[in-house]
C-alpha cells in the first residue's frame, strides 16, 4: 500500500469516524501498511472494527493500521478454513510449493470460490474387526452406571484413596485407621496413640495390594498349629495322670 492508497483508505476511514485525513497521516499508514495491498478485504476490514461495538459504550472507536492488518487476515483466514491442496502425481517440491502458494492465494482472496464443506471421515469398523473386538472381551463403549444404584462401601474407599493409607492396618500394635499413618508401640502424653512411622508397616503395604486374603489364611494357619499343639499338649498330660503307680514287691516277701 503506497501513499495514495493509504489516503484512499483513510477516507473510508472517515466515513465512520469523522476523521480528517492528511499527507503526512497517509505517509505513516502507507509505511505500517507497505505490505497489505489496498483492496476490497481492507476496505471490509474497517467496516468490520466498526461493526463491533466496543466493550465500553462511552468509548470512540478509532481505527489504527494494525487493526486493518489483523482484521484482514482473519477475513481471507475464514475462506481457507475448509482448503484441502489438490496435488499432482509426480510434482516436485518446487512444484508443489508454488501450486500450493497460488491455491491459497487464490482462495484466500476470493478469486476463487471457498470449500463450502468440510471433508468428513466417512464409514466405520468392519463387522469382522468388531467380531475381533468382542472375541478379546470388548463390551462396546463405556456405560454411565445408574446414579439410584448403591454404591458399595468397599468401592468407595478405593476411590477415594490409593495406596497403603487407603486401608486398615493390620498390625494388632498399631491397627491405624484409612487415612491414618502407621504408629510405633507406646505412647506419651502428647502423642497417647504413639509416634507416627515414617512409612507404613509392610503388613499394610501387602494389604494394600491385594494380599489381605493371604495374610488372614497365614494368621488363620498359625492359630490353628498353636490350638492343635495346645491341644496336644493337654492330651500328654491327661494320658501321664491316667498312668499307675507301679506295685513295689519287698525281696523276700510273701509270695
Amino acid at each position: 500500500m503506497n501513499a495514495d492508497e493509504a489516503a484512499a483508505l483513510l477516507a473510508h476511514c472517515s466515513g465512520f469516524d469523522n476523521r480528517q485525513p492528511s499527507v503526512a497521516a497517509a505517509k505513516s499508514w502507507a509505511s505500517a501498511l507497505r505490505d497489505v495491498p489496498f483492496d476490497q478485504d481492507a476496505r471490509d476490514a474497517v467496516a468490520a472494527y466498526y461493526t463491533t461495538p466496543p466493550q465500553n459504550p462511552n468509548d470512540r472507536l478509532w481505527i489504527l493500521p494494525h487493526h486493518v492488518r489483523t482484521l484482514r487476515s482473519k477475513i481471507r483466514s475464514v475462506r481457507l478454513e475448509n482448503f484441502q491442496y489438490e496435488p499432482r502425481a509426480d510434482e516436485t517440491t518446487a512444484e508443489y510449493l508454488a501450486r500450493y502458494r497460488s491455491q491459497v492465494q487464490a482462495i484466500a482472496s476470493g478469486r476463487v470460490a471457498a470449500p463450502a464443506d468440510r471433508l468428513a471421515l466417512e464409514g466405520g469398523p468392519s463387522k469382522q474387526f468388531m467380531e475381533e473386538l468382542e472375541a478379546h472381551g470388548w463390551q462396546g463403549n463405556r456405560t454411565v452406571p445408574d446414579p439410584d444404584e448403591p454404591v458399595e462401601a468397599e468401592l468407595i474407599d478405593t476411590v477415594r484413596r490409593s495406596g497403603p493409607l487407603g486401608v486398615e492396618c493390620p498390625v494388632d500394635v498399631c491397627r491405624a485407621a484409612v487415612g491414618r499413618p502407621c504408629r510405633t508401640p507406646g505412647g506419651s502424653s502428647k502423642q497417647p496413640l504413639g509416634k507416627p512411622r515414617v512409612k507404613p508397616h509392610s503388613a499394610r503395604v501387602r494389604a494394600a495390594s491385594g494380599q489381605r486374603e493371604r495374610i488372614d489364611a497365614e494368621r488363620a494357619a498359625e492359630e490353628q498349629r498353636i490350638r492343635e499343639a495346645s491341644a496336644r499338649h493337654l492330651a500328654r498330660m491327661e494320658a501321664e495322670e491316667e498312668i499307675p503307680d507301679a506295685e513295689i514287691v519287698e525281696p523276700g516277701g510273701a509270695s
